[in-house]
């Protein structure tokens, strides 16, 4: 790799300049440069989702040194400034001195020579008090300001920081915020229609990859060690899929039976479809339909299944908002993961953290219930509506799943399945399963198994 800084510098821009989404941007860098040596491509990982996942951290230390506010800098500016403090106080390996010099060359190149003298002034005064600048004392004070210690400690909007306390009190809250800066760990599914999972597992470890068992699903490995996934072979063959344990709980408590019909309605990139299909063909029967908005949306979907070689499965443009007359009472199961504000998985896409607000949140709650109103219908008598969400939001969650027994016809069905034994505690009273970043080993996710009476 030529230049680490300047490939990350160029990733950090389009995510908070351009609103690019993170995952997609770093991914399209990593796969430009993947002849790179595993060690820079590591770097370049680490100082972009860090940068982006401290950002008002690094904001908050920025604006008490630098005269000049961080949202009056130059966007170029900002971004070096912001990477460069994250590798002066969060990347014990690079030496300080390295930093500002990189940052000062990098600012050069973009032709803002006359600023390269306040860059430099700027990251050697962080050098100097850097032993303070995340000391408790110069932090917002804990017990008069709760809020803000919260979002300038753990890098969160104000607004979220005071929903956290308000429904989860302070001590489970910072659990809550901690848990969204976790280093999360790769979490595979093996794809048990192909391969069994200690095979797969057999398979990697002889290649010196770091292979664990996980600690819900069934299907789940932890996998680290590896350079690129695109470079190991059990990757192209399909004898395995990226996807976190939560996820993979949704096809897993469905209860599938063999000859199921399953209709999967906001389905990209196709997860929760792909692994319900590969459930029932282990079983020997059953069909997924695998729906989304856009052809963008499905292709993705047609890009998983073809890698992964799922056979029983069909991929469909649909708008989960109007109703298919033609599939009334027709699905066994419908999985319903619907649209939402993303709170449980910030610590992979940490850039949901800036872009969500509460007015936002409001809108999905609205346009869930849109969705709800509709896709119940699919549902056959006795059949079972998975309702999921990837967030911690008791609105997106507990209130649409009360609603949709109170309004539709449907009861909680969890305990009529199997339960990881370490989940079994946790299933709330009103049976569905909260689980939370910095609580759970994986991400914040709701699962709801509800059975449909009439």
């Amino acid at each position: 790799m030529k230049n680490t800084r300047e490939t990350a510098f160029q990733v950090i821009y389009k995510v908070l300049e351009e609103d690019e989404h993170s995952h997609v941007v770093l991914r399209q860098a990593l796969l430009q440069e993947k002849d790179a040596e595993k060690r820079d491509r590591a770097f370049v990982t680490r100082l972009v989702e860090g940068t982006l996942e401290r950002l008002l951290t690094l904001d908050y230390v920025l604006n008490q040194i630098s005269k000049t506010p961080v949202k009056k800098m130059k966007p170029v500016i900002r971004t070096v400034l912001r990477m460069s403090v994250y590798q002066m106080l969060f990347m014990d390996s690079v030496p300080d001195s390295a930093v500002c010099n990189e940052a000062v060359k990098l600012v050069k190149a973009k032709g803002l020579q006359g600023l390269s003298g306040f860059v430099n002034g700027v990251l050697r005064n962080v050098a100097r008090s850097k032993e303070i600048c995340l000391s408790e004392d110069n932090l917002p004070d804990k017990k008069k300001d709760t809020v803000k210690y919260l979002s300038v400690r753990y890098s969160l909007p104000e607004w979220l920081c005071a929903y956290f306390v308000k429904e989860y009190g302070m001590e489970q809250s910072e659990k809550i915020a901690e848990g969204s800066l976790r280093n999360p760990k790769t979490t595979i599914r093996c794809n048990t229609s192909k391969i069994a999972k200690e095979e797969l597992k057999k398979r990697l470890t002889a290649q010196e990859f770091l292979v664990e068992e996980g600690v819900y699903a069934k299907d789940a490995l932890y996998l680290s060690g590896y350079d690129a996934l695109e470079k190991i072979p059990e990757f192209k063959e399909g004898l395995f899929q990226i996807q976190d344990e939560s996820s993979m709980l949704v096809a897993e408590l469905a209860g599938l039976k063999k000859d199921d019909m399953v209709l999967d309605v906001c389905s990209a990139p196709g997860g929760k479809a792909i692994h319900a299909a590969n459930i029932l063909a282990v079983l020997g029967g059953g069909k997924v339909i695998a729906r989304d908005l856009t052809e963008k949306k499905t292709a993705l979907i047609k890009e998983n299944t073809d890698r992964l070689q799922v056979n029983n499965i069909t991929v469909q443009v649909s708008d989960a908002t109007v109703l298919d007359e033609s599939m009334i009472e027709m699905a066994d199961v419908v999985i319903a993961d619907l649209p939402c504000s993303g709170i449980g998985i910030m610590a992979k896409k940490p850039e949901i953290r800036y872009r969500m607000s509460a007015e936002n949140q409001r809108e999905l709650v609205k346009l869930q219930k849109e969705m709800l109103a509709v896709v119940h219908r699919y549902v056959k008598p006795g059949g079972i509506l998975m309702y999921s969400t990837c967030t911690v939001n008791k609105e997106e969650n507990e209130e649409q799943a009360r609603e949709i027994c109170q309004k539709y016809g449907f009861v909680p069905a969890l305990d009529e399945v199997e339960l990881p034994a370490a989940l079994k505690a946790e299933v709330q009273e009103n049976g569905w399963l909260q689980l939370l970043p910095g609580i759970h080993e994986c991400d914040g996710f709701f699962i709801s198994r509800l059975k449909k009476t009439k």
